[in-house]
């Protein structure tokens, strides 16, 4: 009886911070800074919660599961508009095109920068590997390790005879509406090839049948609109999701795990803000203040890190591209939805990059062999195609890269404890280099809205 009161009570003191939010919003307070003050209410309620009674105390249990329907509602809700949203976005950026010829100059740099950038995460990972000299040999296995590694030998049967090639042609569609109902892990690729594929019949019928091409443009305006206005009511809810789900990670987790892989845990996010950075010192060369990104990209930054979604991400990433940092509308379109699939610094570039040169050594693997490192780095370039944006997504592309390189995938299930702890970093920095592809490519095609993006009062907002 006393935990259910607890229970309540802490629930009450919930619904009124949901309530304190609401208020703020209809006082017109900027969406960006309630997101921001939502975060930080958020990591002090759990780390009280955390403190109190312990991450695995009923009354924690009973709270974060009755908080998780607006944390993981939010989620739900924006991953619902994830495979409308990439369908519309790319055909609709084939619209905006007059003609195809620009199509493969923006097609070419969006991926330059998304696998660049992946490259370079890899080889940044397996730096840091040697730097914090970790050692696979060293990581310990408990019940809930063990669990996993079982888990993941299932999971392994299912990529460990698939062939580069045959990877390649899984993303193909076969079935264009379970694919739009996500049935596989390469879904979210095969829906943006399937809606390329429309909007380049959509630009050849455009020359020949124009009338045809203008009910199409009809249609695809207005389904786009309807689209974009479901985000927007759902982006409403923002402030609200993000209190829940830091709420959770910071009241739910293991401190114990976190301080036995606490050196893993470190050399992680040294090598996840070292890449952070570099997407900085890129925006400068291609001159873009990073404070300026930082300040207007801060939201979507947010989401990304607390529900550690790239594909729910989607609708943030577009309205922040193309309403905050002047990014042309079709470009946004595609450097968001090609960088759920293809190129994920976090996810399918410096995880399992660490996780190989991790584990190299305890197969007799000369890891610092100059040769080793580049076969490394290539195996996970070509495998970050087709990882899904959603969570697992960097469990997938380790799986594929260390059984490319005949490495145990064991290590994988050992640092399973802190995995979300991590993979809040990982998505973060997903979503922030498909912005990047974003924002350079429009600069490289010259039509970055400069005055959208040194406007302070160019923001996301929810009205």
């Amino acid at each position: 009886m006393t935990n259910i009161l607890l229970t309540l009570g802490v629930l009450l003191v919930f619904t009124a911070l949901l309530f304190s939010l609401y208020k703020m919003q209809t006082k017109h307070i900027k969406f960006s800074k309630r997101v921001f003050i939502a975060l930080g209410i958020g990591i002090l309620f759990g780390i009280i919660l955390q403190f109190v009674f312990g991450n695995d105390h009923v009354v924690t249990k009973q709270v974060v599961e009755w908080t998780s329907i607006v944390g993981d509602g939010y989620v739900a809700f924006l991953q619902m508009l994830v495979m409308p949203l990439i369908f519309i976005s790319i055909v609709g950026a084939f619209t905006k095109l007059d003609t195809s010829k620009n199509l493969g100059k923006i097609s070419f740099h969006v991926l330059t920068v998304l696998i660049g950038t992946t490259a370079l995460a890899a080889l940044i990972g397996i730096v840091t590997v040697f730097i914090f000299n970790l050692d696979g040999a060293t990581f310990t296995q408990g019940a809930q390790e063990t669990a996993r590694i079982a888990e993941l030998a299932q999971r392994q049967e299912m990529v460990q005879d698939l062939t580069i090639p045959q990877q390649i042609v899984s993303f193909i569609p076969k079935n264009i509406f379970a694919d739009l109902a996500g049935t596989r892990s390469t879904s979210t690729i095969a829906v943006v090839i399937f809606s390329t594929f429309v909007g380049l019949a959509y630009l050849g019928i455009k020359q020949k049948k124009e009338t045809d091409a203008q009910f199409f443009l009809k249609i695809i305006q207005a389904l786009d609109a309807i689209t974009m206005r479901i985000v927007t009511l759902v982006l409403r809810l923002t402030p609200y999701g993000i209190l829940a789900l830091i709420l959770k990670v910071t009241a739910t987790s293991d401190l114990n795990s976190i301080v036995n892989l606490g050196k893993f845990v470190l050399a992680s996010y040294v090598a996840l803000i070292t890449m952070f950075i570099i997407h900085l010192i890129l925006l400068i060369l291609h001159q873009v203040n990073p404070k300026t990104y930082l300040q207007k990209a801060f939201p979507v930054l947010s989401f990304a890190f607390t529900s550690r979604s790239s594909a729910g991400a989607l609708p943030l990433n577009i309205e922040t591209q193309r309403k905050t940092l002047g990014v042309d509308d079709a470009i946004a379109n595609f450097s968001a939805s090609f960088g759920l699939s293809i190129g994920q610094n976090g996810c399918a570039g410096i995880y399992p990059a660490m996780l190989a040169a991790i584990v190299a050594p305890t197969v007799g693997v000369d890891v610092h062999s100059i040769s080793y490192i580049l076969m490394i780095v290539a195996v996970v370039s070509i495998s970050s195609f087709g990882v899904a944006g959603v969570g697992g997504g960097a469990t997938f592309a380790s799986l594929i890269v260390l059984g490319s390189l005949n490495l145990p995938v064991e290590i994988v299930g050992l640092v399973i404890s802190v995995e979300p702890l991590i993979d809040m970093g990982r998505t973060a920095l997903n979503v922030s280099d498909s912005m990047l592809a974003g924002v350079i490519t429009s600069r490289k095609m010259k039509n970055l809205d400069d005055s959208i993006l040194k406007n302070p009062e160019a923001v996301v907002e929810s009205n």
